[in-house]
């Protein structure tokens, strides 16, 4: 059993002892933490709650809103919903923040709680921490008999989140409508079955293949979107000669498409796409985490924009943008983020402004791919021992490389012209994280081999 409590909220698998898994106890704790976060921080005493579709979904609603309503704060359930539909209802609401319940890409044992500031977005480093210690200290002050919270059920926030993205002035309902797209649909038995047929049906889009739209939680594959996963919708697409296929993962803030053919567009050039389109329409700067493509750094150029890196995580993305007034940006994951609509990955709106872009370029999904410069990326990681010194080994590896420029505000990165190393510290176990990215993927593995003797080799030095 796994319990891994971070700033950004806490993930476990089901059951087991407390401490040690996600049971009971561990959900109402840190329930109660972010609750009483919530109320001193913002004085709002109300919460919006969404959840995915995962078998654990209704025993870990059932007893956050009981915390929840046990501090005296209202609960707006929206039941079966996505991680973009929560942060949007939160500000709508005029809520203290909001609850998501869901690991994510993560198999079917695993659920979490994502927490939410009163912007709707995700919780910074330093609230992560006070909650953390707030659920260490555990001395909650709950409310009385007369003032216990409310349960709001709203289930509107399907058709507002829909309503929202077709009044987006670069969402282009008409151009979707005209392209007369046929498409296939792999939502994994979770809540992308319920929201993403509704927009495309809203969209325009009339012949939609669904497969896996049932949302009961049993998941048929492993659910991150990657290309080993998806191999029964690249078979449908091809079968049924549809123009494209597209993957969201079980909370809906990742997003990847296949081509007519069965080949994956790539959930790196997910964003790529995206930022294309609304870079050739609205000029600005594009924002991506340093383990992402460099093909944003090239399309973002090519727009007149400028490009900037961030540390790895979304909350480092968001901040990134609002520090350079993105109009575009996102992680290479798949997630996209576009700031008209909110400061948080959105799969439903990616595929509009996707559709809207493919729609507009005229031609096949694979022609489009094809139009962008072509990278690999190599994931590797080296085990150390633990007691190993990651950090003064990180500034060895920068010492060799100085004459290559470099950053440093996450792990550390590496530019050799177009092609680049980076290598980050797992926070969970004593292993270096290193992606490679070059032109082919012989060269990008070519590069990650390089950099790991040279680890090595410091390493035997020592």
């Amino acid at each position: 059993m796994t319990l891994i409590k971070s700033i950004s909220g806490i993930r476990g698998t089901i059951g087991g002892i407390a401490g040690n898994g996600l049971t009971p106890i561990d959900i109402v704790k840190f329930t109660a933490a972010y609750g009483a976060w919530v109320i001193d921080k913002t004085n709002i005493k109300k919460v919006v709650l969404g959840r995915d579709a995962r078998i654990s979904g209704e025993m870990v609603n059932n007893l956050v809103i009981g915390t929840l309503q046990g501090l005296g704060i209202e609960v707006i359930d929206l039941g079966l919903s996505t991680t973009p539909t929560v942060e949007i209802a939160v500000p709508l609401e005029m809520a203290g923040g909001g609850i998501i319940l869901t690991a994510s890409h993560n198999p079917k044992q695993w659920n979490a709680l994502k927490l939410l500031n009163d912007k709707g977005e995700f919780i910074s480093d330093a609230d992560g921490k006070e909650v953390l210690e707030l659920a260490e200290k555990a001395e909650f002050e709950f409310a009385d008999v007369d003032s216990l919270g409310k349960v709001i059920n709203n289930d509107t926030y399907l058709q507002k989140h829909i309503d929202i993205i077709l009044a987006l002035p670069l969402v282009d309902v008409q151009a979707i409508k005209d392209a007369k797209f046929k498409v296939a649909i792999d939502c994994v038995n979770s809540t992308g079955g319920i929201f993403v047929p509704a927009l495309l049906r809203a969209l325009g889009v009339e012949i939609i293949h669904e497969l896996y739209c049932e949302p009961n939680g049993h998941f048929p594959h492993n659910p991150e979107p990657l290309p080993e996963n998806l191999t029964e919708i690249a078979k449908l697409v091809q079968r049924e000669k549809v123009d494209l296929g597209i993957v969201v993962d079980p909370d809906v803030d990742r997003l990847c498409f296949v081509c007519e053919n069965g080949e994956m567009f790539g959930e790196e050039y997910t964003l790529v796409a995206v930022a294309d389109y609304i870079l050739q329409n609205t000029p600005g700067n594009a924002v991506s985490n340093l383990s992402s493509t460099r093909a944003l750094r090239d399309v973002t150029e090519k727009a007149g924009g400028t490009y900037f890196a961030s540390a790895v995580g979304e909350v480092n993305v968001v901040n990134k943008m609002k520090a350079t007034n993105a109009v575009i940006g996102g992680e290479g994951n798949g997630g996209i983020i576009y700031p008209e609509l909110h400061y948080g990955r959105d799969a439903l709106v990616g595929i509009a402004l996707f559709l809207t872009h493919l729609a507009k370029f005229g031609k096949t999904i694979s022609v489009l791919r094809k139009s962008y410069p072509e990278y690999h990326i190599s994931k590797n990681k080296i085990t150390l021992t633990p007691e190993m010194d990651i950090d003064a080994l990180m500034v060895q590896v920068q010492e060799k490389y100085q004459s290559h420029p470099n950053s440093t505000i996450d792990g550390l990165k590496i530019e050799f012209d177009k092609e680049w190393v980076h290598l980050r510290r797992s926070n969970t176990e004593p292993i270096i994280r290193i992606y490679s990215e070059a032109g082919t993927e012989t060269v990008a593995e070519g590069l990650a081999t390089k950099i790991i003797s040279d680890i090595k080799e410091i390493l035997k030095l020592n």
